[in-house]
């Protein structure tokens, strides 16, 4: 995929990161703030962080930063939104709720925050003739069993919903895994601990999670918009890699002597996560480095729902964090070497 061709289709263009100023907006301000996009509009809540992306980037990109234009508001005020999506041509929606124990204590904050606020940044979408909108979602939406996973799967019911009547707005989902290195991850935890003197903490070693870069979580989101129909959902095929062998491969590379302390699965964890579930399978589209799952277009005539099944056979059985690629030690360290932040890390 020649993702450089997917950022010319930005030239001129206006667009809106919801929840800009985290780890994926930060990413997607790197990748384009050197192009010839008109304009990049950073819309979140938190004017500190704002403030501090925008320092950086005067220092950083003196010559672009002024391209960026920084929006306060929160996705769950309609009022708020409005204003930022007026002359947008693209969003890319990462504004959530993702941490797994606060939405576990605070499940209607996360609900507010991931389906309400979803509605209120696609109905905008919708109302202005934005052009396309991307969301980002997670493989917790798949088979979840905690409050932000469930959250994030009726934010995808919302996603799939809107898409059918958004006129000539392009609204589709990308689904992934651990984003490593990304704010609030394991990794910049392990790695904190070890400067600390502190031992690894881990749940279970046996545990899987997918592991991608943000540059690769960027990458996904240029093939959804490049390639999506209204509803459809991307996966990547991501690899995979145990807990145990993770936190083997930080200590590896920061210190060998450092502890690794098994404190046992939290609330709300499992102990793989999956990115298409079974019944997904059944109309997953393999397009070799993705899968698209194609949404359900069937009308509000609810006879179709009993008279027209599916005879296809799904030609596998579930993608998860236990039948994908599966790093080593060696497989992890060679990934996190690749990344700006284990680079720098290591420099410290």
């Amino acid at each position: 995929m020649d993702y450089k061709e997917i950022e010319k289709s930005f030239e001129g263009k206006t667009l809106l990161i919801t929840g800009g100023t985290g780890s994926f907006g930060n990413a997607v301000l790197k990748r384009f703030i050197k192009t010839d996009i008109a304009e990049i509009r950073v819309f979140s809540r938190d004017e500190k962080k704002q403030d501090d992306m925008r320092h950086l980037l005067q220092e950083s990109y003196p010559e672009q930063a002024s391209k960026v234009k920084f929006y306060i508001g929160d996705v769950r005020d309609p009022a708020s939104v409005k204003p930022a999506v007026r002359g947008v041509d693209y969003i890319f929606h990462a504004a959530a709720l993702k941490q797994v124990p606060s939405c576990e204590f605070f499940p209607v904050e996360a609900v507010k925050t991931n389906v309400l606020g979803t509605e209120n940044v696609l109905q905008a979408a919708i109302e202005a003739g934005v052009s396309r909108v991307i969301c980002l979602s997670t493989d917790k939406a798949a088979y979840p069993i905690n409050a932000m996973g469930t959250s994030k799967a009726m934010m995808e019911k919302v996603i799939m919903a809107d898409s059918r009547n958004a006129g000539k707005t392009v609204i589709a989902c990308t689904r992934y895994g651990n984003v490593m290195c990304s704010r609030g991850s394991v990794i910049p935890l392990f790695i904190d601990r070890i400067r600390q003197g502190l031992p690894l903490t881990v749940t279970d070693p046996t545990m899987t999670r997918f592991i991608m870069s943000l540059e690769e979580a960027v990458d996904l989101v240029l093939y959804a918009f490049a390639n999506a129909s209204p509803g459809d959902i991307f996966v990547q095929k991501a690899p995979a890699s145990t807990i145990g062998d993770l936190a083997e491969a930080v200590r590896q590379l920061f210190d060998p002597n450092a502890e690794i302390k098994i404190i046992g699965i939290r609330h709300g964890e499992k102990m793989y996560e999956t990115l298409l579930t079974k019944e997904e399978c059944l109309r997953a589209e393999d397009l070799g480095d993705f899968f698209r799952v194609s949404a359900d277009n069937r009308d509000l005539n609810y006879d179709n729902y009993f008279t027209n099944g599916q005879v296809k056979k799904p030609e596998i059985d579930e993608f998860n964090s236990n039948n994908t690629l599966r790093l080593d030690v060696e497989g992890v360290k060679k990934k996190l070497l690749e990344l700006e932040y284990i680079q720098n890390e290591l420099k410290q």
